[in-house]
C-alpha cells in the first residue's frame, strides 16, 4: 500500500522547540515553509522558480545570501 503525503504552505517559519532557525531564511520574503503531516516542516526557497543559481530546499541556516530581501514587516 502507498502512503499519501500531504504538504501544506505555512508562512512564516513558526519555531518549534528544538528546530534550528533558517537563518536569513526566516525573513527573507522569497521563503516558503513547506509543512508535511508527520510534523517536519522545509524552508523553501522561491527565488528557485526562476533562478538556478538558488537551492529550492537550501541548507540552514542561511547566513549569506545574495537574493536575499526582507519581507514586509520584519524590519526595525
Amino acid at each position: 500500500m502507498r502512503s499519501a503525503w500531504i504538504l501544506r504552505a505555512v508562512t512564516p517559519l513558526s519555531p518549534r522547540p528544538g528546530a534550528p532557525p533558517a537563518g536569513l531564511c526566516d525573513s527573507c520574503r522569497h521563503q516558503k515553509v513547506i509543512a508535511n503531516t508527520r510534523g517536519s516542516s522545509f524552508s523553501m526557497c522561491e527565488r528557485s522558480k526562476v533562478d538556478e543559481r538558488y537551492a529550492k530546499y537550501p541548507r540552514i541556516p542561511v547566513e549569506r545570501c545574495p537574493g536575499y530581501e526582507e519581507r514586509e514587516g520584519e524590519g526595525s
